[in-house]
């Protein structure tokens, strides 16, 4: 009976399994259901504290989470190094850092929807192209974390404006930034350069250097030639922006940026000042004296003991702060636009390295020492001095520029009186020693500096042309033109025909007559600087020492023969610039030169020729000091200024007045050629 019960209470799912070694009943006993029940009543509790706890976080305090996540956005920025300052040679500052405000813009922050709405408004509220911007903006879709710069130097009321509605330009900052300071405005600025963003084909030049977008970088002059001790380390810093990209802390410094070195030039302030004030006036006198074309010219002043500029001024000129800030696109037509340049008179042009011109008669020196180098002239042989000269086959009349002068000369006095036929003569030797002669006077040249770039720290300097028969042969296309005749040399012996220089390569070519026969390379900046703590000097980081003078293999004596010859220029009766260095206190020698050069001006025809003015010299005529300064050399253009002692001339002395320190009694107003 048991047994049979046994079997029919078995399969039944309330109890548990058989076991032979536990007794029956194998049903859940109260005291288990109760501690069941325990169990499921506490993890129901636990399930409702949990639901309530994710109720109140979602519903109750849902939006003030989400607005601290918002919130919660941290961006890393770069922050500006400021820019070094760029000094003349007593360390006064030229160029300086003045602050600024920026204004960028985060792609990755733009809204999706009314982008395009809001650039405009942008746009027209910083007065900038919306075609530009909204290019710029698409280009940079690719780096949405790379601000884009829109606008620097931003005025007050146009920052306040989007300071108060910040809201309505998501993804728009306003920031601070240093922008160039030009403490003398337009002095010097062709060789100070200037400042711009640098750009897309640059980056991808320069991003192993440590360039990265938006960065600035020098564009022109020092301020390229020196950008990498000028532009320093930008730091980095943190903001908390929220979903829109606005701000809602300040910045939080995480690496100091470390500014730019400051660049040392061997310019000195007020020289250069001297040097653009006497161009002007050189080209005012140049006008009195009916040369009405006078429009620009350039002055170089160079030591020549080692080829430190001391000035170097350009007429006419610009102001680099014109790339400060909003560039006005009519600021810089004279600069970039060429038909606009051409009307200005190339605004932009750097006459001092870049300018070509015949040299005239200040090239006479040149000759000189060549033709004494070959023996082909002593510089005691008399040459007589004619109204002119007739050469070639079909004797072809070469004229003096003093048709009243018939007399045998020396070099001295050809030299002082600047005898066209007397250097006639001389060229024509060349020609008639035959072929293998026809380029020793340009060989002599080229190791006197031209046809060769003077090597400026800075670059930009041109080599202007020496004319050879090879050089004309590439060039021209018909046999009359490839021809080499008596006349190419005949001319070049007296600095015309087809030989460019630039004043720079003039000036050196001084130097070398000034200090004895060694050429020099002319430099600009002597020493990168630190900038010093609590208004202290600066220090210097790396000096650059000048080249070493090189060697000519000039003949002492030939040097002191044409040295000879350009002092009797400035103090014999005849001299073609006595009128103007003969009663200087300080003893100067230099040449004159009146080049005639072709020139298009309107209202004139074809081939019209004008009179391009120079004065080449240095002082003192012995070397040494004067007033404690040590020797200048100084080459002064202007550019279709009539002639050399007429309006070079005076430009050259009032350089000499500002370095020496001491005023000309007198200057004669006498109107004198060549």
């Amino acid at each position: 009976m048991a047994s049979s019960i046994h079997e029919r209470r078995s399969p039944s799912r309330r109890f548990l399994p058989p076991d032979p070694k536990v007794h029956e009943p194998y049903r859940l006993t109260p005291q288990l259901a109760l501690r069941v029940g325990i169990l499921g009543a506490l993890a129901l509790g636990i399930f409702g504290l949990l639901f309530f706890r994710l109720w109140s976080l979602q519903v109750l305090s849902g939006d003030s989470y989400l607005a601290a996540a918002q919130n919660n956005q941290i961006r890393t920025v770069r922050v500006e190094a400021p820019r070094g300052a760029i000094l003349d040679r007593k360390g006064r500052t030229i160029v300086s850092n003045v602050p600024g405000t920026a204004v960028q813009i985060w792609v990755s922050d733009l809204p999706k929807q009314g982008r395009y709405r809001m650039l405009g408004r942008l746009a027209a509220i910083l007065h900038v192209p919306l075609g530009r911007l909204a290019r710029e903006v698409d280009g940079a879709k690719g780096d949405p974390l790379t601000p884009i710069t829109v606008k620097t130097a931003v005025h007050e009321p146009q920052v306040y404006y989007l300071s108060e509605h910040q809201t309505e330009f998501p993804g728009v900052r306003i920031v601070g930034t240093f922008l160039r300071g030009y403490d003398y405005q337009a002095m010097a600025a062709h060789v100070l350069g200037y400042v711009r963003e640098i750009s897309p084909e640059e980056l991808k030049a320069k991003r192993k250097e440590g360039y990265r977008a938006g960065d600035k970088i020098g564009k022109a002059g020092i301020e390229a030639a020196f950008d990498r001790y000028l532009r320093g380390l930008s730091g980095t810093a943190q903001i908390r922006v929220n979903s829109l990209g606005v701000p809602q802390s300040g910045l939080e410094p995480r690496e100091d940026p470390h500014p730019g070195r400051a660049v040392k030039l061997t310019l000195d302030v007020g020289l250069q000042r001297a040097a653009e004030r006497a161009l002007r006036e050189g080209i005012k006198i140049a006008r009195a004296n009916k040369s009405y074309n006078a429009a620009g010219g350039a002055i170089v002043a160079i030591d020549p003991r080692d080829g430190a500029i001391r000035a170097i001024a350009s007429n006419p000129t610009y102001k680099p702060s014109i790339y400060v800030g909003r560039i006005d696109p009519d600021k810089l037509k004279p600069l970039l636009d060429p038909n606009v340049a051409k009307a200005q008179n190339y605004r932009g042009l750097n006459r001092a390295t870049d300018g070509l011109y015949p040299a005239g008669s200040t090239f006479k020196p040149v000759v000189a020492l060549a033709a004494m180098q070959d023996h082909l002239l002593a510089p005691y042989e008399y040459i007589q001095c004619t109204p002119e000269k007739r050469y070639g086959l079909d004797q072809f009349p070469f004229k003096n520029w003093n048709p009243f002068t018939n007399q045998a000369m020396d070099l001295r006095t050809a030299l002082a009186e600047s005898c066209d036929t007397y250097f006639y003569d001389v060229g024509n030797r060349y020609y008639e020693r035959g072929p293998a002669w026809w380029t020793r006077m340009q060989d002599w040249a080229r190791k006197l500096g031209f046809g060769e770039k003077p090597g400026l720290d800075i670059g930009g300097d041109a080599a202007g042309l020496l004319p050879t028969p090879a050089w004309r042969k590439k060039t021209f296309k018909t046999p009359i033109d490839k021809a080499w005749n008596p006349g190419d040399l005949i001319q070049l012996a007296i600095g015309q025909k087809d030989l460019q220089v630039t004043p720079l390569q003039m000036a050196r070519f001084y130097a070398t007559l000034a200090n004895g026969g060694k050429l020099v390379t002319p430099y600009l900046v002597s020493a990168v600087e630190r900038p010093g703590t609590n208004g202290a000097p600066g220090e210097v980081e790396q000096a650059f020492a000048p080249k070493p003078p090189t060697p000519t293999g000039l003949d002492p004596g030939a040097v002191e023969a044409v040295r000879s010859g350009l002092y009797a220029a400035t103090h014999s009766g005849n001299g073609t610039s006595v009128g103007v260095f003969g009663n200087f206190e300080v003893p100067i020698a230099g040449k004159t030169g009146t080049a005639e050069k072709v020139t298009q001006l309107p209202g004139y025809p074809s081939g019209h020729q004008e009179d391009q003015a120079w004065w080449c010299g240095w002082g003192p005529y012995e070397g040494g000091s004067f007033n404690g300064k040590p020797p200048l050399v100084v080459c002064a253009l202007i550019e279709n200024g009539g002639h050399g002692g007429t309006s070079a001339a005076p430009a050259a002395l009032r350089v000499f007045e500002e370095w020496f320190g001491v005023r000309a009694r007198q200057v004669s107003t006498e109107v004198r050629t060549d």
